[in-house]
């Protein structure tokens, strides 16, 4: 095969068996690779509304077809499983040199079933792979594990880990690559339950492409509209995601406002960040080097360094929780990457928590002597301790926002701003609460990409603008505008290629600035593979996976009424609220005609033909009903592994 590298590694760890497998030629042509393959292996090996922390999930990392390739930004690889946050589909999407590794290892993907005896990893040598003893990592941080795995393998091994959230099966812990990136969803609790500390991948091969000259040729063109622009040179390598804070309205104290750029104190501006900075880094393959590498000046911490506080930290963790402590903020960033836990989702988790106490909707003996005002960042440090060790209060927020209403009560979820157990917070009725509605795993803002309506990329644009795909203001006819983001973001998971720091579509979709969108992917695809890829073929390619991802909830409970638009107790039950829930259903019955959907927004049994998924609508058909969604099973909380080392 060309561009793929035709094999998947299957791992039994009931069995203790390991087998290597074909890449059915078919299946990558139709799925590409990455969240594709992935989601598919989902949709036909894991059963509705099993346990996600139980032997029956499956946990898989994909590859893309374009990753190992000269093609830049491709290193991206997706994580995904049944996820223990939200009991949905979940799948996180990561830097690093994973998805480099795996391809030069000759693999495109893993996927690993059962439960181990014993702690183990898995180690993949190019065409050799073992399972081999964890018994002296378990219990070690992300950063101890990741140093003595690379001291043991070689400094070039990527290593995919888990700290001490995944091993207490934290529903919030996630998969931690080379250290700093993140596979959120809950992907890291699924290792801890299938007790694998870590994958370790090293690979020396090369991947073979069917048009070599034209695909470098293409990849040199892509690699030299980022080093000309201006917006690419000195905002996004200069800032990264920082400069989110001046665009991007993060929320504050649970979504109590949204910051306009003038609103955001000085000390958390993007330029103030620079005071911290060691230098930018990148992930594999990056010209871009998006990421700040960054060393704590003072505080418990002083002089430990960091490489991956993002915007989504500084905002979930800081403003959202009422901190505006930049030291803390650092802090709290690397004590998440070295206990393997989603800034985002245990950002928000506490946010509310922090409501109900603030508000008195919290009863005094559940804070475990914690004070949780706003501006404590003290406490809420200790918090995010107890937190990864299952200890207090700390074994309450492991359970996630939307499972914590639920143990709560009380007006707990009136101020659980979720849509399928994620949280973007609550948005008026346009494209942003559409987006985050008909997301596949929960509101998100790199499902449909809307922030990439209503920030204009400076590059792209004007461009977009006169091809009729972008809008000034889209938010009265949203569902075209989000599925055309949402086969943006699709397709950019299934090849590889990271979507960007910030609002570029010439991240996400390679060449778009100089053909029509899909056009130079399909080109590069084609010179890659030696299919003939047009924009038609992939845009079916991302309505393909996209359809499956809604099917495979469908069977974990989800209906029409999980697609939500979170709003706020104060106007839930008013006029103004009712008329803008209308204008939403309004909306998303649009978008679910304009997907070939029916008004429940389950794939029509013709649309999933034309999709060639009929395999689908005939599984869908066969099951005899599904229980309403209601989160992930709840376990009783003494159930949990608890304890361990503090970092």
């Amino acid at each position: 095969m060309h561009g793929w590298a035709g094999w998947i590694l299957r791992v039994d760890l009931e069995k203790t068996e390991i087998e290597r497998r074909a890449l059915d030629p078919r299946t990558a042509r139709d799925f590409l690779g990455g969240r594709g393959l992935n989601s598919l292996v989902l949709f036909n090996e894991i059963s509705p509304q099993i346990d996600p922390l139980g032997p029956e999930n499956v946990y898989c990392l994909g590859a893309g077809p374009l990753s190992g390739t000269p093609l830049g930004l491709t290193g991206r690889v997706e994580v995904s499983t049944l996820s223990p946050y939200s009991g949905i589909l979940g799948d996180g999407n990561a830097g690093g040199s994973m998805a480099f590794m795996m391809k030069r290892a000759g693999l495109d993907q893993i996927v690993i079933s059962g439960v181990a005896d014993s702690p183990c990893y898995l180690l993949v040598e190019n065409n050799k792979a073992e399972l081999l003893d964890a018994e002296e990592l378990w219990g070690l941080s992300v950063w101890e594990s990741t140093d003595r795995l690379r001291e043991r393998h070689g400094k070039s091994a990527s290593v995919a880990c888990i700290g001490l959230a995944g091993e207490n099966l934290v529903r919030m812990a996630t998969t931690m690559i080379d250290k700093y990136a993140s596979a959120a969803r809950g992907s890291g609790a699924v290792l801890g339950s299938k007790k694998i500390k870590a994958i370790v991948v090293k690979g020396s091969g090369r991947i073979s492409l069917a048009d070599e000259n034209a695909f470098r040729k293409m990849a040199a063109e892509d690699r030299e509209f980022f080093r000309n622009s201006d917006f690419q040179r000195e905002v996004v390598g200069q800032y990264g995601t920082h400069i989110g804070m001046m665009m991007w309205e993060p929320g504050f104290r649970n979504y109590k406002e949204f910051w306009k750029a003038e609103d955001v104190p000085d000390e958390l501006r993007p330029e103030s960040w620079k005071r911290f900075s060691l230098g930018r880094h990148g992930c594999h393959g990056c010209h871009v080097r998006c990421k700040d590498h960054y060393r704590i000046p003072s505080g418990k911490r002083a002089g430990e360094s960091g490489k991956a506080m993002e915007y989504e930290c500084i905002f979930c963790l800081g403003t959202n929780c009422g901190i505006t402590d930049p030291v803390a903020i650092m802090e709290m960033e690397n004590i998440c990457d070295i206990y393997g836990m989603d800034v985002l989702a245990l950002g928000n988790t506490i946010a509310m928590l922090k409501d109900l106490y603030n508000r008195g909707l919290l009863e005094g003996e559940l804070t475990d002597g914690l004070d949780l005002s706003w501006q404590n960042h003290a406490d809420q440090i200790e918090l995010l301790h107890r937190t990864a060790q299952r200890q207090g209060l700390g074994n309450l927020v492991a359970e996630g926002m939307y499972t914590l209403a639920k143990r709560l009560g009380g007006q707990a979820m009136d101020y659980c701003y979720h849509v399928k157990g994620l949280s973007r917070g609550p948005y008026p009725s346009g494209i942003f609460s559409l987006a985050h509605a008909t997301s596949t795993r929960g509101a998100d803002h790199l499902r449909g990409r809307s922030w990439a309506f209503s920030q204009p990329d400076p590059d792209m644009f004007p461009i977009l603008n006169e091809q009729g795909l972008l809008q000034e203001n889209p938010d009265e006819n949203p569902a075209p505008a989000v599925i055309t983001g949402e086969r943006m973001t699709t397709l950019a998971d299934c090849i590889g290629r990271c979507k960007g720091a910030v609002n570029n579509w010439i991240s996400a979709v390679p060449l778009v600035w100089k053909k029509p969108i899909f056009e130079g992917l399909a080109e590069l695809l084609s010179a890659a593979t030696g299919i003939g890829y047009t924009t038609e073929k992939l845009e079916q390619a991302a309505d393909r996976v996209y359809a499956l991802e809604h099917a495979f909830n469908i069977r974990q409970g989800i209906s029409r009424k999980d697609d939500c638009m979170p709003q706020k107790p104060d106007i839930r039950d008013t006029a103004e609220g009712r008329a803008d829930l209308e204008k939403h259903e309004e909306h998303l019955s649009r978008y679910y005609e304009l997907r070939g959907y029916d008004r429940q927004g389950r794939p029509t049994p013709k649309r999933l033909t034309e999709l060639g998924l009929a395999f689908v609508d005939q599984v869908l058909n066969a099951d005899n009903g599904y229980k309403q969604w209601d989160g992930p099973p709840m376990w009783k909380l003494e159930n949990y592994p608890h304890g361990g080392n503090r970092s």
